[in-house]
């Protein structure tokens, strides 16, 4: 992670949603010395007062046209049907060099978003990002310093996009311990809802399915590590999962099918009894996870 700088690089940081993804940017910035100041801006007082009471920003508002006044940088971390609405509070307010970025799951659904705030058209200073880092608990308190170390934080640039904003964004995610990549939004959009979206859909369904057991309370009574492990993410953000589905709808089907037909094939080789063909299957995953992760 980076050490304190003698002069910050950036001068003030408004956040949209201060919650773990946000939250835990900040507190990598403070302690590397990154920004002179970090507002917090969001619709609950209490909660941002929260925020200042963890040390995690220094200043808040409710008002987002004050939140950008002076800032160099915003960050946008708020779930993705409300990304176009917060936009659209402050766009006639922001100062002409401000660089604009987000922590969105769904690249598409954001620059659509954008795009319809700014009147049709990409500003040069937005950068789509998103930090492939995070908990299922997603408040304030969730928030830690060391969350993006060696993690990695995607960046999908368009055409649009200057060199100079992505250089900057760039380097504030490097700061806070991040590898950061770049992708095309349409193959991150795939690539997350295969490697993140899909198996945070397969969670929820996972606990749902068992909540309907005739055995009632005691299937959740008798659970051991790999039920925790595997059900973990059906502890997320309800809101934050709901726009996830819907804003990368396709690409989340076409997983979707995919699975089902591949677990339709599973318990046919079950109802067999056909042992080679599990232990073949079993094999070739485990074979493929050992070797990739």
């Amino acid at each position: 992670m980076s050490t304190a700088k003698t002069t910050a690089k950036i001068k003030k940081l408004a956040i949209f949603g201060v919650g773990l993804i946000g939250g835990s940017l900040a507190l990598a910035l403070k302690k590397a010395g990154y920004c002179e100041t970090i507002v917090g801006c969001s619709r609950s007082a209490e909660h941002l007062q929260r925020a200042i009471e963890l040390n995690v920003i220094d200043s808040y508002t409710l008002d987002p046209k004050e939140a950008v006044k002076g800032a160099d940088m915003i960050l946008l971390a708020v779930p993705l049907r409300a990304i176009q609405p917060v936009l659209e509070s402050f766009v006639d307010a922001i100062e002409a060099d401000a660089i604009i970025t987000d922590a969105g799951s769904a690249k598409r659904s954001v620059v659509k978003a954008v795009k319809n705030a700014f009147g049709g058209k990409i500003p040069a200073n937005f950068v789509p990002g998103h930090p492939i880092a995070g908990r299922e608990k997603s408040t304030v308190e969730a928030a830690v310093v060391d969350l993006y170390i060696d993690q990695k934080v995607i960046i999908t640039p368009l055409e649009e996009t200057s060199t100079e904003a992505l250089a900057k964004v760039k380097a504030m995610w490097e700061a806070s311990g991040a590898i950061v990549e770049t992708l095309d939004i349409n193959q991150h959009d795939h690539v997350l809802a295969a490697t993140s979206h899909l198996p945070h859909v397969l969670a929820y369904s996972f606990v749902n399915t068992l909540s309907k057991s005739e055995y009632g309370d005691d299937v959740f009574a008798f659970t051991a590590g790999g039920f925790k492990s595997f059900s973990r993410t059906a502890s997320s953000d309800p809101v934050m999962w709901r726009d996830i589905c819907l804003e990368n709808r396709d690409a989340i089907v076409k997983y979707l099918d995919d699975f089902q037909q591949d677990l339709a094939d599973l318990s046919e080789k079950i109802k067999d009894s056909d042992g080679d063909a599990l232990m073949q299957v079993f094999t070739h995953s485990k074979q493929t996870r050992d070797r990739n992760i």
